[in-house]
């Protein structure tokens, strides 16, 4: 029966063509066009090129020897870090706790998942309320507890503050995502296998090391791919709260930089050169991320 449907080319070209047109027009096409631009000048969105770059290849050496660029990238791999540990590592712990509850499971699925819902734009304007100087929460908070007073209170958005103050809501925004994800996997994992392991005398912990984990496997590879690859290309929540780099173009992102460079500062060819660059280190780490994590069959 199945070789009769797949031998059926004309369905199968009439539901893939349009998702393939729409991929080629928003997708490569886009792709290819920022490659192009890349190496030619380029002073404003909208405006013809001023001719090929000289050399052709000066904003790809230009990324080694801007210091916002390194900046950027060093805050990139270490959201990139963080995002992996915390994100990925608090969502599992949590999913872990959830499934072990018979009554009410689904309401903190609910409450964990919410954050996720919500604008990134919307968060970034309340994490910024919360830690005013004058005024926000934390602060206000702190006063009441007498932690700090009118003299001591915190900037958070100075320069031994401003990461935590931006990965915070990074973090906790996407904890959701990767806990639904590890939830589902949870739920395919067969009752007869935890009760197998009882009979043998496995406690709660010899369960999660010896079944859950490995079991959760594929689950987890696929989180990680997303976690590393998302923090290449995290842009709006660091933007409301950080944006233009504050404190002194301390705490640009790769996507951040890209859109200032492409849509304030008008240098489209450099704006291109990093666009390239976040695709291709996505790329690669995602590759490595599969072939140091294989997938397994179970």
């Amino acid at each position: 029966m199945n070789s009769m449907i797949y031998k059926k080319k004309g369905p199968l070209a009439v539901f893939l063509t349009p998702a393939l047109l729409f991929m080629a027009v928003f997708l490569y096409y886009p792709f290819v066009m920022n490659v192009v631009n890349s190496f030619f000048n380029i002073t404003g969105l909208g405006t013809a090129a001023q001719g090929m770059n000289t050399p052709w290849y000066q904003n790809y050496t230009k990324l080694f020897t801007d210091p916002n660029m390194a900046a950027a990238f060093g805050n990139t791999m270490l959201l990139m870090i963080l995002t992996i540990v915390f994100q990925v590592g608090f969502a599992l712990v949590l999913a872990l706790l959830v499934d072990t509850i018979r009554t009410g499971s689904q309401f903190f699925r609910t409450v964990y998942f919410f954050p996720i819902v919500i604008s990134a734009t919307a968060l970034g304007l309340l994490f910024n309320l919360i830690f005013l100087y004058d005024g926000g929460m934390v602060n206000q908070l702190l006063l009441k507890l007498g932690i700090a007073d009118a003299n001591t209170l915190i900037d958070w958005k100075d320069e031994g503050h401003y990461l935590f103050t931006m990965f915070l809501p990074v973090m906790w925004q996407y904890v959701g995502f990767y806990f639904v994800i590890i939830v589902t996997g949870l739920n395919n994992i067969s009752p007869d296998i935890y009760e197998a392991a009882e009979i043998d005398g496995a406690g709660g912990f010899k369960r999660v090391r010896y079944i859950t984990l490995p079991l959760l496997h594929n689950v987890l590879c696929t989180c990680l791919v997303l976690a590393v690859t998302g923090a290449l290309k995290v842009f709006d929540l660091p933007w409301v709260m950080m944006g233009r780099g504050i404190p002194m173009d301390r705490s640009w992102l790769t996507g951040t930089y890209m859109y200032e460079q492409t849509f304030n500062v008008g240098d489209v060819d450099y704006g291109s050169a990093i666009a390239i660059v976040i695709v291709v280190l996505g790329v690669i780490i995602s590759q490595l991320v599969n072939r140091v994590l294989k997938e397994k069959e179970y």
